[in-house]
């Protein structure tokens, strides 16, 4: 989902890069209100970070990533989920991909938008935890990902045809047939143990502020 450099006019990357700071930053108040978000935005960063370096490939215009969204959102929640791939991008950047640093903004919107599209529609009414369920939720981000994608390229100085972007695309379909497994399986474990202190502080498992 990264946006190589060079594809972009800077007017562009700004425009991304402050609409990206304001939708961070509107949703980071929460955390002054819900301290056990601090740490949970925390754990979402370095999930996050772990689940993209395991495995990265260029594919098309663009790279093929296991994200890790829907593991990372039904346990640690919606806010944490959001801001955790702002500051995980961030991290990755400055200790991996420093040429990334540059499409920082629109990286974490490619990310961003799907899921606050997500969460403010399907995601809040869902309520019983099954494979089909997760496998639902996962084929409507990672299809908002890939349009987020096809966005900017399509907005891109490079000129880049649809097939291209259609291969990147199609790359997704093996990402939401493997994650609903993982995420299940996740979810399911860590909800043994709901009921202890630390668990209560670290994951959201009974809901997706």
């Amino acid at each position: 989902m990264h946006i190589e450099p060079g594809m972009l006019a800077q007017a562009k990357i700004l425009f991304a890069s402050v609409s990206a700071s304001g939708v961070l930053a509107a949703h980071a108040i929460g955390l002054f209100r819900q301290p056990a978000l601090i740490l949970r935005t925390v754990l979402a960063a370095v999930f996050f970070s772990l689940f993209m370096q395991s495995f990265h490939l260029p594919v098309g215009p663009s790279e093929l990533h296991f994200v890790g969204a829907m593991p990372i959102y039904l346990t640690l929640g919606f806010v944490p989920t959001l801001l955790g791939f702002g500051l995980g991008l961030l991290v990755q950047g400055l200790l991996f991909e420093p040429a990334d640093l540059l499409h920082l903004g629109v990286n974490t919107l490619s990310l961003a938008v799907p899921l606050m599209v997500l969460h403010h529609t399907v995601g809040k009414r869902i309520r019983t935890l099954s494979i089909a369920n997760i496998l639902r939720l996962d084929a409507i981000y990672y299809t908002g990902v890939t349009v987020m994608v096809g966005l900017w390229l399509s907005v891109g100085e490079v000129a880049t045809p649809l097939t291209a972007w259609g291969t990147f695309a199609a790359s997704y379909l093996a990402i939401v047939a493997i994650e609903p497994v993982l995420t299940f399986i996740t979810v399911k474990l860590l909800q043994r143990y709901a009921d202890r202190p630390a668990m209560r502080v670290c994951f959201a498992l009974a809901g997706r502020a």
